[in-house]
Protein backbone atom coordinates (compact mmCIF):
# COMPACT_ATOMS: atom_id res chain seq x y z
CA UNK A 1 0.00 0.00 0.00
CA UNK A 2 1.36 2.98 -0.70
CA UNK A 3 0.22 7.02 0.32
CA UNK A 4 1.20 9.95 -1.19
CA UNK A 5 2.65 13.17 0.62
CA UNK A 6 1.24 16.49 -0.40
CA UNK A 7 3.82 17.95 -3.28
CA UNK A 8 4.76 21.16 -1.60
CA UNK A 9 5.86 19.06 1.43
CA UNK A 10 9.51 19.00 2.46
CA UNK A 11 11.71 15.98 3.41
CA UNK A 12 14.94 16.47 5.38
CA UNK A 13 17.51 15.26 7.97
CA UNK A 14 19.23 17.18 10.63
CA UNK A 15 21.67 17.64 12.59
CA UNK A 16 23.67 20.04 15.49
CA UNK A 17 27.07 21.54 15.39
CA UNK A 18 28.91 19.86 18.78
CA UNK A 19 27.35 16.64 17.93
CA UNK A 20 28.97 16.44 14.83
CA UNK A 21 31.68 18.56 13.69
CA UNK A 22 34.86 18.22 16.29
CA UNK A 23 37.50 20.67 15.62
CA UNK A 24 36.95 21.67 19.11
CA UNK A 25 39.58 24.39 19.17
CA UNK A 26 40.24 24.60 15.61
CA UNK A 27 40.70 27.62 13.29
CA UNK A 28 39.97 29.84 16.22
CA UNK A 29 36.69 28.39 17.84
CA UNK A 30 36.18 29.34 21.19
CA UNK A 31 35.66 26.74 24.54
CA UNK A 32 31.48 25.89 24.52
CA UNK A 33 30.04 25.15 28.08
CA UNK A 34 29.99 21.30 26.09
CA UNK A 35 33.76 21.07 25.47
CA UNK A 36 33.77 22.19 29.76
CA UNK A 37 31.34 19.71 30.72
CA UNK A 38 32.62 16.41 28.82
CA UNK A 39 36.23 17.55 30.10
CA UNK A 40 35.20 18.44 33.99
CA UNK A 41 32.45 15.75 33.84
CA UNK A 42 33.47 12.38 31.93
CA UNK A 43 31.76 10.84 34.50
CA UNK A 44 28.51 12.08 33.82
CA UNK A 45 28.75 10.98 30.17
CA UNK A 46 27.35 7.42 29.37
CA UNK A 47 30.75 6.02 27.74
CA UNK A 48 33.06 9.10 28.88
CA UNK A 49 33.38 10.24 25.69
CA UNK A 50 33.42 13.74 24.20
CA UNK A 51 32.63 15.71 20.92
CA UNK A 52 36.28 16.83 20.70
CA UNK A 53 36.13 15.20 17.08
CA UNK A 54 33.00 13.70 16.84
CA UNK A 55 32.32 12.74 13.15
CA UNK A 56 34.79 15.31 12.10
CA UNK A 57 31.91 17.21 9.99
CA UNK A 58 34.04 20.24 10.39
CA UNK A 59 36.84 18.63 7.95
CA UNK A 60 34.65 16.18 5.74
CA UNK A 61 31.26 18.71 5.18
CA UNK A 62 31.67 18.01 1.32
CA UNK A 63 31.56 14.05 2.79
CA UNK A 64 28.44 14.71 4.53
CA UNK A 65 27.02 17.04 1.75
CA UNK A 66 27.15 14.04 -0.96
CA UNK A 67 25.42 11.38 1.66
CA UNK A 68 22.46 14.22 1.35
CA UNK A 69 21.98 13.98 -2.08
CA UNK A 70 22.69 10.45 -1.81
CA UNK A 71 19.27 10.25 0.30
CA UNK A 72 17.99 12.75 -2.08
CA UNK A 73 16.76 14.98 0.59
CA UNK A 74 15.30 18.55 -0.19
CA UNK A 75 16.62 19.99 3.12
CA UNK A 76 19.28 20.02 5.27
CA UNK A 77 18.69 21.13 8.75
CA UNK A 78 21.93 22.37 10.40
CA UNK A 79 22.74 24.16 13.50
CA UNK A 80 25.69 26.85 14.11
CA UNK A 81 28.25 27.55 16.26
CA UNK A 82 28.07 30.35 18.15
CA UNK A 83 31.42 29.61 19.54
CA UNK A 84 32.74 29.31 15.89
CA UNK A 85 31.62 32.37 14.38
CA UNK A 86 32.18 34.89 18.25
CA UNK A 87 34.56 32.33 20.01
CA UNK A 88 33.86 34.16 23.64
CA UNK A 89 29.90 35.02 22.37
CA UNK A 90 30.62 38.69 21.86
CA UNK A 91 29.04 39.46 18.55
CA UNK A 92 31.89 42.35 17.96
CA UNK A 93 34.92 39.79 18.16
CA UNK A 94 34.08 37.71 14.80
CA UNK A 95 36.34 34.56 13.79
CA UNK A 96 36.83 34.86 10.02
CA UNK A 97 37.59 30.91 9.39
CA UNK A 98 34.11 29.97 11.52
CA UNK A 99 32.67 32.26 9.05
CA UNK A 100 33.85 30.97 6.00
CA UNK A 101 33.57 27.43 7.01
CA UNK A 102 29.36 28.08 6.81
CA UNK A 103 29.42 29.89 4.08
CA UNK A 104 31.52 26.78 2.16
CA UNK A 105 29.03 24.52 3.15
CA UNK A 106 25.99 26.52 2.83
CA UNK A 107 26.88 26.88 -0.86
CA UNK A 108 27.68 23.82 -1.71
CA UNK A 109 24.44 22.43 -0.50
CA UNK A 110 22.71 24.78 -2.68
CA UNK A 111 24.97 23.61 -5.79
CA UNK A 112 23.92 20.42 -5.04
CA UNK A 113 20.03 21.69 -4.57
CA UNK A 114 19.51 21.43 -1.35
CA UNK A 115 17.69 23.87 1.35
CA UNK A 116 19.94 25.14 3.92
CA UNK A 117 17.87 25.31 7.40
CA UNK A 118 19.49 26.72 10.18
CA UNK A 119 19.12 26.61 14.03
CA UNK A 120 21.01 29.18 15.35
CA UNK A 121 21.70 28.08 18.37
CA UNK A 122 21.60 24.19 19.42
CA UNK A 123 22.95 24.27 23.24
CA UNK A 124 26.57 24.95 22.56
CA UNK A 125 26.29 28.27 24.52
CA UNK A 126 30.47 29.96 24.21
CA UNK A 127 31.43 29.08 27.93
CA UNK A 128 32.51 33.07 28.53
CA UNK A 129 28.77 33.72 28.74
CA UNK A 130 28.29 30.95 30.56
CA UNK A 131 30.70 32.14 33.00
CA UNK A 132 28.38 35.71 32.78
CA UNK A 133 25.47 33.33 33.99
CA UNK A 134 24.18 31.44 31.26
CA UNK A 135 20.89 31.58 30.06
CA UNK A 136 19.56 32.66 34.00
CA UNK A 137 21.54 36.14 33.24
CA UNK A 138 19.07 38.18 31.57
CA UNK A 139 21.53 39.64 29.45
CA UNK A 140 21.77 37.24 27.30
CA UNK A 141 18.87 38.32 25.60
CA UNK A 142 21.38 40.76 24.50
CA UNK A 143 23.99 38.77 23.76
CA UNK A 144 21.72 36.45 21.44
CA UNK A 145 19.71 39.07 19.45
CA UNK A 146 23.85 40.82 18.70
CA UNK A 147 24.54 37.14 17.51
CA UNK A 148 21.34 36.47 15.64
CA UNK A 149 21.88 39.68 13.89
CA UNK A 150 24.88 38.93 12.49
CA UNK A 151 23.82 35.65 12.05
CA UNK A 152 21.22 36.71 9.49
CA UNK A 153 23.75 39.40 8.00
CA UNK A 154 26.20 36.49 6.72
CA UNK A 155 24.20 33.88 5.74
CA UNK A 156 20.37 35.31 5.24
CA UNK A 157 20.65 36.00 1.52
CA UNK A 158 21.30 32.14 0.76
CA UNK A 159 19.13 30.52 3.97
CA UNK A 160 15.22 31.28 3.94
CA UNK A 161 14.48 29.02 6.99
CA UNK A 162 15.82 29.88 10.88
CA UNK A 163 15.13 27.85 14.16
CA UNK A 164 16.01 29.99 16.33
CA UNK A 165 16.98 28.09 19.89
CA UNK A 166 16.45 24.14 19.63
CA UNK A 167 14.52 22.91 22.97
CA UNK A 168 14.64 25.47 25.29
CA UNK A 169 12.41 23.60 27.60
CA UNK A 170 14.97 20.61 28.12
CA UNK A 171 17.71 22.73 27.58
CA UNK A 172 16.49 24.28 30.73
CA UNK A 173 15.68 21.45 32.90
CA UNK A 174 18.35 18.97 31.79
CA UNK A 175 21.11 22.00 31.80
CA UNK A 176 19.72 24.01 34.63
CA UNK A 177 17.95 22.44 36.55
CA UNK A 178 17.00 18.72 37.53
CA UNK A 179 17.25 16.31 34.85
CA UNK A 180 16.31 13.17 36.94
CA UNK A 181 14.64 14.03 40.04
CA UNK A 182 17.32 11.73 42.47
CA UNK A 183 20.19 11.97 39.83
CA UNK A 184 22.21 14.95 38.72
CA UNK A 185 21.70 16.76 35.81
CA UNK A 186 23.05 15.14 32.73
CA UNK A 187 23.43 17.91 30.51
CA UNK A 188 26.34 20.95 30.74
CA UNK A 189 26.76 23.47 31.92
CA UNK A 190 25.28 21.27 35.30
CA UNK A 191 23.82 24.37 36.96
CA UNK A 192 21.75 22.90 40.16
CA UNK A 193 19.74 25.83 42.23
CA UNK A 194 16.44 23.41 41.55
CA UNK A 195 13.07 25.32 41.03
CA UNK A 196 14.92 28.39 40.16
CA UNK A 197 17.74 28.64 37.27
CA UNK A 198 15.33 26.28 34.90
CA UNK A 199 12.82 28.54 35.34
CA UNK A 200 15.17 31.85 34.96
CA UNK A 201 17.14 29.81 31.88
CA UNK A 202 13.35 29.23 30.35
CA UNK A 203 12.71 32.66 30.55
CA UNK A 204 15.53 34.41 29.07
CA UNK A 205 15.80 32.06 26.07
CA UNK A 206 11.99 32.60 25.53
CA UNK A 207 12.78 36.34 25.24
CA UNK A 208 15.80 35.85 23.43
CA UNK A 209 13.93 34.08 20.70
CA UNK A 210 11.53 36.39 20.30
CA UNK A 211 13.90 39.51 20.19
CA UNK A 212 15.68 37.23 17.20
CA UNK A 213 12.21 36.81 15.72
CA UNK A 214 11.23 40.99 15.57
CA UNK A 215 14.71 42.22 14.94
CA UNK A 216 14.56 39.49 11.61
CA UNK A 217 10.80 40.97 10.92
CA UNK A 218 12.48 44.58 11.30
CA UNK A 219 15.66 44.81 9.47
CA UNK A 220 16.00 41.66 7.73
CA UNK A 221 12.66 40.18 6.25
CA UNK A 222 11.87 43.40 3.79
CA UNK A 223 15.02 41.95 1.36
CA UNK A 224 15.19 38.33 2.26
CA UNK A 225 12.24 37.59 2.95
CA UNK A 226 12.80 34.16 5.09
CA UNK A 227 10.86 32.20 7.46
CA UNK A 228 12.10 32.34 11.33
CA UNK A 229 10.41 29.67 14.04
CA UNK A 230 11.22 28.38 17.10
CA UNK A 231 11.91 24.46 18.21
CA UNK A 232 10.15 22.81 20.99
CA UNK A 233 10.27 19.05 22.42
CA UNK A 234 7.11 17.74 22.29
CA UNK A 235 6.50 14.60 23.72
CA UNK A 236 2.94 13.32 24.32
CA UNK A 237 1.98 12.33 27.71
CA UNK A 238 -1.33 9.98 28.33
CA UNK A 239 -3.17 9.10 31.72
CA UNK A 240 -1.47 5.77 33.14
CA UNK A 241 -4.52 4.43 34.89
CA UNK A 242 -8.02 6.01 34.44
CA UNK A 243 -8.08 7.38 37.86
CA UNK A 244 -8.79 10.99 37.90
CA UNK A 245 -5.69 11.85 39.79
CA UNK A 246 -3.50 9.95 37.01
CA UNK A 247 -6.04 12.12 34.46
CA UNK A 248 -5.28 15.09 35.89
CA UNK A 249 -1.47 14.65 36.01
CA UNK A 250 -1.01 14.25 32.37
CA UNK A 251 -2.50 17.27 31.89
CA UNK A 252 -0.43 18.77 34.06
CA UNK A 253 2.43 17.40 32.70
CA UNK A 254 1.80 18.48 29.24
CA UNK A 255 1.29 21.63 30.89
CA UNK A 256 4.77 22.20 32.14
CA UNK A 257 6.58 19.80 29.55
CA UNK A 258 5.00 21.45 26.34
CA UNK A 259 2.72 24.52 26.62
CA UNK A 260 5.22 26.40 29.17
CA UNK A 261 7.21 27.87 25.98
CA UNK A 262 4.35 26.96 23.30
CA UNK A 263 1.46 28.78 25.25
CA UNK A 264 3.56 32.29 25.51
CA UNK A 265 3.78 32.20 21.54
CA UNK A 266 1.28 30.46 19.96
CA UNK A 267 -2.08 30.88 22.52
CA UNK A 268 -4.22 33.93 21.61
CA UNK A 269 -3.80 35.28 24.82
CA UNK A 270 0.30 35.03 25.60
CA UNK A 271 1.62 34.29 28.56
CA UNK A 272 2.67 31.29 30.50
CA UNK A 273 -0.32 28.59 30.94
CA UNK A 274 -2.28 29.94 33.86
CA UNK A 275 -2.64 26.38 35.41
CA UNK A 276 1.44 26.67 35.52
CA UNK A 277 1.28 29.49 37.00
CA UNK A 278 -1.16 28.85 39.67
CA UNK A 279 0.62 25.85 40.97
CA UNK A 280 4.15 27.44 41.44
CA UNK A 281 2.64 30.69 42.51
CA UNK A 282 0.92 28.56 45.03
CA UNK A 283 3.76 26.65 45.73
CA UNK A 284 5.76 29.67 46.10
CA UNK A 285 4.49 31.30 48.99
CA UNK A 286 3.82 28.31 50.67
CA UNK A 287 7.62 27.80 51.19
CA UNK A 288 7.61 31.29 52.09
CA UNK A 289 8.79 33.40 49.57
CA UNK A 290 6.77 36.69 48.61
CA UNK A 291 7.12 36.26 44.47
CA UNK A 292 6.73 33.50 42.31
CA UNK A 293 9.36 31.24 40.93
CA UNK A 294 8.33 31.49 37.88
CA UNK A 295 9.52 34.82 36.60
CA UNK A 296 6.65 37.06 35.45
CA UNK A 297 6.18 38.24 32.04
CA UNK A 298 5.26 41.92 31.63
CA UNK A 299 2.64 42.88 29.33
CA UNK A 300 5.25 44.41 26.92
CA UNK A 301 6.83 41.30 27.45
CA UNK A 302 3.99 39.70 26.24
CA UNK A 303 3.37 40.95 23.37
CA UNK A 304 6.49 40.91 22.33
CA UNK A 305 6.55 37.20 22.49
CA UNK A 306 3.02 36.21 21.26
CA UNK A 307 2.90 35.41 17.70
CA UNK A 308 6.53 35.45 17.42
CA UNK A 309 7.12 32.46 15.10
CA UNK A 310 5.83 32.21 11.56
CA UNK A 311 6.12 28.36 12.67
CA UNK A 312 6.14 25.26 14.82
CA UNK A 313 9.05 23.20 14.94
CA UNK A 314 8.92 19.92 17.05
CA UNK A 315 10.64 17.26 17.93
CA UNK A 316 8.93 14.53 18.90
CA UNK A 317 10.29 10.85 19.65
CA UNK A 318 7.43 8.83 21.70
CA UNK A 319 4.62 9.34 23.92
CA UNK A 320 5.15 8.65 27.97
CA UNK A 321 2.64 7.33 30.74
CA UNK A 322 1.89 10.08 32.88
CA UNK A 323 0.93 8.95 36.95
CA UNK A 324 -0.12 11.65 40.18
CA UNK A 325 3.22 11.47 41.90
CA UNK A 326 3.49 13.49 45.11
CA UNK A 327 7.47 14.19 45.51
CA UNK A 328 7.79 16.38 48.15
CA UNK A 329 8.38 19.61 49.16
CA UNK A 330 11.85 20.37 47.81
CA UNK A 331 11.76 22.91 44.90
CA UNK A 332 12.28 21.93 41.51
CA UNK A 333 10.63 21.70 37.60
CA UNK A 334 9.42 17.90 38.71
CA UNK A 335 8.48 18.61 42.23
CA UNK A 336 6.09 21.41 40.95
CA UNK A 337 4.67 19.42 38.55
CA UNK A 338 3.69 16.26 40.60
CA UNK A 339 4.12 13.94 37.89
CA UNK A 340 6.09 10.21 37.01
CA UNK A 341 6.23 9.66 33.18
CA UNK A 342 7.15 6.48 32.16
CA UNK A 343 7.29 4.87 28.83
CA UNK A 344 4.65 1.82 28.19
CA UNK A 345 6.32 -1.22 29.08
CA UNK A 346 4.01 -2.91 26.77
CA UNK A 347 5.27 -0.52 23.72
CA UNK A 348 7.68 -2.05 21.34
CA UNK A 349 11.14 -0.45 21.88
CA UNK A 350 13.45 -0.16 18.85
CA UNK A 351 16.85 1.53 20.98
CA UNK A 352 17.64 3.76 23.04
CA UNK A 353 15.04 2.08 25.48
CA UNK A 354 13.76 5.28 26.46
CA UNK A 355 11.94 5.44 23.09
CA UNK A 356 8.78 3.16 22.53
CA UNK A 357 6.86 2.96 19.59
CA UNK A 358 3.11 5.67 19.69
CA UNK A 359 2.45 6.31 16.61
CA UNK A 360 -1.02 6.98 18.18
CA UNK A 361 0.20 9.18 20.64
CA UNK A 362 1.93 11.84 17.85
CA UNK A 363 -1.10 11.71 16.07
CA UNK A 364 -3.04 12.80 19.17
CA UNK A 365 -0.42 15.26 19.61
CA UNK A 366 -0.92 16.87 16.17
CA UNK A 367 -4.31 16.90 16.70
CA UNK A 368 -4.14 18.10 20.51
CA UNK A 369 -1.72 21.49 18.97
CA UNK A 370 -4.28 21.73 15.73
CA UNK A 371 -7.17 22.44 18.14
CA UNK A 372 -5.41 24.06 21.21
CA UNK A 373 -3.48 26.57 19.51
CA UNK A 374 -5.68 27.52 15.69
CA UNK A 375 -3.89 24.81 13.53
CA UNK A 376 -0.43 26.59 13.54
CA UNK A 377 1.52 25.38 10.52
CA UNK A 378 4.07 22.75 11.91
CA UNK A 379 7.50 21.27 10.51
CA UNK A 380 8.94 18.55 12.00
CA UNK A 381 11.96 19.45 12.92
CA UNK A 382 13.12 15.99 14.92
CA UNK A 383 11.81 12.52 14.83
CA UNK A 384 13.37 9.33 14.80
CA UNK A 385 15.14 6.48 16.77
CA UNK A 386 18.06 4.39 17.14
CA UNK A 387 18.82 0.66 16.17
CA UNK A 388 21.22 -2.01 17.65
CA UNK A 389 22.01 -2.96 14.25
CA UNK A 390 24.81 -1.50 12.59
CA UNK A 391 23.92 -1.88 9.06
CA UNK A 392 20.60 -3.67 8.90
CA UNK A 393 18.31 -1.19 10.65
CA UNK A 394 14.78 -2.67 10.29
CA UNK A 395 13.58 -1.34 13.82
CA UNK A 396 14.13 2.03 12.61
CA UNK A 397 12.57 1.45 8.99
CA UNK A 398 9.72 0.04 11.30
CA UNK A 399 9.25 3.32 13.60
CA UNK A 400 9.77 6.03 10.42
CA UNK A 401 6.83 4.06 8.50
CA UNK A 402 4.51 4.19 11.45
CA UNK A 403 5.43 7.98 12.44
CA UNK A 404 4.80 9.01 8.67
CA UNK A 405 2.06 7.00 8.64
CA UNK A 406 0.25 9.51 11.23
CA UNK A 407 1.67 12.51 9.93
CA UNK A 408 -0.36 11.92 6.65
CA UNK A 409 -3.33 10.76 8.62
CA UNK A 410 -3.27 13.94 10.75
CA UNK A 411 -2.63 15.80 6.97
CA UNK A 412 -4.79 14.24 5.21
CA UNK A 413 -8.09 13.10 7.23
CA UNK A 414 -8.04 15.98 10.32
CA UNK A 415 -6.66 18.98 8.53
CA UNK A 416 -3.36 19.67 10.62
CA UNK A 417 -0.88 21.93 9.07
CA UNK A 418 1.98 19.91 8.62
CA UNK A 419 4.54 21.29 6.30
CA UNK A 420 7.56 19.12 6.52
CA UNK A 421 9.63 16.65 8.51
CA UNK A 422 12.84 16.81 9.26
CA UNK A 423 14.70 12.79 10.37
CA UNK A 424 16.72 12.43 13.16
CA UNK A 425 19.73 12.07 12.77
CA UNK A 426 22.16 11.88 8.97
CA UNK A 427 25.04 10.49 10.63
CA UNK A 428 25.53 8.65 13.78
CA UNK A 429 26.74 11.45 16.17
CA UNK A 430 27.70 12.66 20.18
CA UNK A 431 24.10 12.12 21.38
CA UNK A 432 25.30 14.35 24.47
CA UNK A 433 24.94 12.10 27.80
CA UNK A 434 24.32 8.97 25.91
CA UNK A 435 28.21 9.40 24.45
CA UNK A 436 27.75 7.39 21.17
CA UNK A 437 26.05 4.62 22.88
CA UNK A 438 22.81 5.26 21.17
CA UNK A 439 23.07 5.30 16.96
CA UNK A 440 20.13 7.60 15.32
CA UNK A 441 22.11 8.12 12.12
CA UNK A 442 21.02 6.65 8.44
CA UNK A 443 24.78 6.84 8.20
CA UNK A 444 27.45 4.61 9.66
CA UNK A 445 30.31 6.34 10.68
CA UNK A 446 33.78 4.56 11.65
CA UNK A 447 35.18 6.16 14.45
CA UNK A 448 38.08 4.18 14.11
CA UNK A 449 38.79 5.77 10.97
CA UNK A 450 40.42 9.19 10.73
CA UNK A 451 38.38 10.39 7.69
CA UNK A 452 34.88 8.97 9.68
CA UNK A 453 34.05 7.07 6.26
CA UNK A 454 30.17 7.53 6.22
CA UNK A 455 28.13 4.40 5.33
CA UNK A 456 24.85 4.04 4.21
CA UNK A 457 22.67 2.10 6.81
CA UNK A 458 19.31 0.25 5.21
CA UNK A 459 17.27 2.98 6.66
CA UNK A 460 19.02 5.21 4.30
CA UNK A 461 17.78 3.55 1.33
CA UNK A 462 14.13 3.13 2.58
CA UNK A 463 14.39 7.08 3.55
CA UNK A 464 15.43 7.73 -0.13
CA UNK A 465 12.51 5.58 -1.45
CA UNK A 466 10.55 7.75 0.88
CA UNK A 467 11.59 10.98 -0.61
CA UNK A 468 11.80 9.64 -3.76
CA UNK A 469 8.35 8.48 -4.30
CA UNK A 470 6.70 11.14 -1.67
CA UNK A 471 4.67 8.10 -0.65
CA UNK A 472 5.26 5.11 2.08
CA UNK A 473 5.99 1.79 0.70
CA UNK A 474 4.85 -1.00 3.56
CA UNK A 475 6.41 -3.31 1.14
CA UNK A 476 9.93 -2.08 1.22
CA UNK A 477 11.68 -3.58 2.35
CA UNK A 478 10.65 -6.88 1.85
Amino acid sequence: MNIKFPNDFLFGIGSSSYQIEGAHDKDGKGESIWDRYTETHKELIVDGSDGKDACKSYEFYEDDVQALKDLQVQFYRFSISWCRICPDGDSAKLNQSGIAYYNNLINLLIDSGIEPMVTIYHWDLPQKLQDLGGWTNPKMADFFEDYARVIFTLYGDRVKWWFTINEPHLHSVFSYGQCLRDKLPVHAPDVRFLGISEYLAGHVMLLSHARAYRLYQKEFYSKQRGKVGIVLDAFNFIPASNKIEDINAAKRTRTFEVEWLLHPIFSSTGDYPPLMKKIINEKSLAEGRTRSRLPELTADEIELIKGSSDFLGINHYTTYLAADEDVGDKPSFYNDAGFNATPNPNSFSPSPDWIKMEPEGFLDLLNWIKNTYNNPPVFITENGCGDVQEYDDKDKIYYHKTYLQVILKAINEDGCKIIGYSAWSLLDSFEWSSGYTEKFGFYRIDFTDPKRKRTPKRSASYYRNVIKTRSIDFKFPD
